[in-house]
């Protein structure tokens, strides 16, 4: 357990994660500070931080309660060696500069905990989801690699090889946007919140289809009431990419399946739509008659997504098909002429090591994939990989930078290079997530949600609307409720919570 001690909680978000970031899975108690949160628990470790009266002086300690290592000045990166020097001395702060405040502290407490655990982490004291924003920003201002190279060296301390990868990935996403008028269009996610079966990892908003399948019909009613207001607030606005998401879609019957893609053809201007998307996901939700569904309304990419080839991994999570069905389902994507599909991967799950993952890889690449989307594993709090960790705590999670670099020379191999990156609370070994494609088959929408760089309109339960106010350089965003009886119920709600933000100025 980790205790934190803040005389001051504006930045107890920011230390907490990067606690969370070395100390994977741990508990996290409050040691006074904010008089909502104590604890009469002793903390194995605690972080205790005090800002100054006149706010200009922030001091971090780090104690142990128990036996603990300090690996001290022990081969120490070059560009943490003038932070270290500087341990003894509270660090000068301006508190009305949060972002310059945030990592100060951030880059202290960082040292303190490469100390104590004589370890580093791959994305330094990042800990947002979006690293490569950072990249395309100063892109965007005219800094070469060489200078956004130093600036996340020396701000964030991240490794070379994170660094090269955000401006890698960061040039080839500025390149995509160009083609794209981001300001006069928008998106539009649509969230179908069912599947056949939840997996041991997962906390999207989804309910098992078989208790669904006879009611789904209000679902498509209350969702095609919101599609309709969508549509005339949004009538003469450029539509670019409808990406079609869940949960997943194909768990819908075919019929509800055309249902839902006519309804989407007759509502919206397809006419400007550069990419029509559907996740296929679970082979054991695919038949050709949907996908002949998909092909008939002009939906140009979907996903077919193993996670693993491994059959005994696929059965451990809770995913109802065979490696067989994987293979052959993606065969009857090719016959019904999809030219365009992505595969996703999770490495990290339990029990897999450098010899699993690589048995999948070779399995993936036989079938040759127009893109791939690797992700490492994130344990998020509502699953039931971390609700019921006294079931799972014999379950070995493993994720190293050798099966990072394997996938990506897989990825090579099959002609790919990486277009997108996101980063995730809690991630198996603190790595990220790439999508790689090949040339001309990057995923437009995928860019565009991580470098927020468009106004995307998300219709269904729980999903997001993210506005843009390009000229505050701002954005305003709106939840619909998770809660697929409570959408239904309170789809007038749902329309005015949107109406609201579309009227705003």
């Amino acid at each position: 357990m980790i205790g934190i001690k803040l005389n001051n909680m504006a930045y107890e978000q920011d230390i907490r994660e990067l606690l969370m970031a070395f100390y994977p899975g741990e508990t996290f108690e409050y040691q006074g500070g904010d008089p909502s949160h104590s604890s009469q628990k002793q903390a194995d470790v605690t972080v205790e931080g005090l800002l100054s009266q006149d706010r200009t002086r922030f001091s971090l300690e780090l104690s142990f309660s128990g036996s603990s290592q300090f690996y001290g000045f022990r081969n120490l990166p070059e560009d943490i060696e003038e932070e270290a020097r500087q341990l003894e001395e509270p660090l000068s702060v301006d508190y009305d500069n949060r972002f310059e405040t945030k990592n100060k502290i951030k880059r202290r407490l960082y040292v303190l905990l490469l100390f104590a655990t004589g370890k580093t982490l791959p994305w330094g004291t990042l800990t947002g989801i979006r690293p490569t924003k950072i990249a395309m920003t100063r892109l965007r201002e005219g800094q070469d690699r060489e200078q956004i190279f130093d600036y996340m060296k020396k701000t964030y301390f991240t490794s070379d090889e994170k660094i090269s990868l955000a401006i890698e990935i960061a040039e080839r996403e500025k390149k995509l946007l160009e083609l794209i008028g981001c300001e006069q269009g928008y998106s539009l996610y649509v969230g179908i919140p069912f599947c056949p079966t939840t997996c041991l990892y997962c906390s999207f908003t989804s309910y098992p289809i078989e208790k669904w399948e006879k009611k789904t019909g209000l679902y498509l009613e209350a969702l095609f009431r919101e599609l309709d207001y969508v549509a005339e607030a949004k009538k003469g606005c450029t539509l670019d990419t409808v990406y079609i998401g869940g949960g997943t879609p194909t768990s819908l019957s075919a019929e509800d399946l055309e249902c839902l893609l006519r309804k989407l053809k007759d509502t919206f201007d397809f006419s400007t739509v550069r990419e029509f998307t559907v996740e296929a996901g679970r082979p054991d939700s695919i038949t050709r008659e949907k996908l002949r569904v998909l092909k008939k309304y002009g939906v140009s990419r979907i996903s077919i997504n193993p996670q693993t080839m491994q059959q005994k991994t696929l059965d451990l999570i809770g995913r109802r098909h065979t490696v067989e069905e994987v293979k052959e389902k993606f065969i009857m994507a090719r016959e019904e002429g999809f030219d365009n599909i992505n595969m996703d991967l999770i490495l990290g799950l339990p029990k897999e090591e450098l010899k699993e993952v690589q048995d999948t890889l070779e399995a993936v690449k036989a079938l040759g994939p127009d893109s791939l989307t690797v992700h490492s594993l994130a344990i998020k709090r509502a699953a039931r990989l971390n609700t019921m960790k006294e079931v799972y705590k014999d379950l070995k999670i493993t994720n190293t930078q050798e099966m990072i670099d394997l996938t990506a020379r897989y990825a090579g191999e099959l002609g790919m290079e990486p277009y997108y990156l996101y980063r995730q609370k809690n991630m198996a070994g603190n790595f990220e997530n790439v999508g790689y494609a090949l040339l001309g088959k990057a995923c437009i929408y995928n860019v565009l949600i991580m470098e927020e760089v468009q106004t995307i309109i998300g219709c269904g339960a729980g999903t997001t609307t993210k506005r843009l106010f390009f000229k505050e350089n701002r954005i305003e965003r709106v939840e619909n409720v998770k809660d697929v009886t409570l959408y239904i119920e309170k789809i007038d709600e749902m329309i005015e919570r949107k109406r609201g933000m579309f009227q705003s100025k």
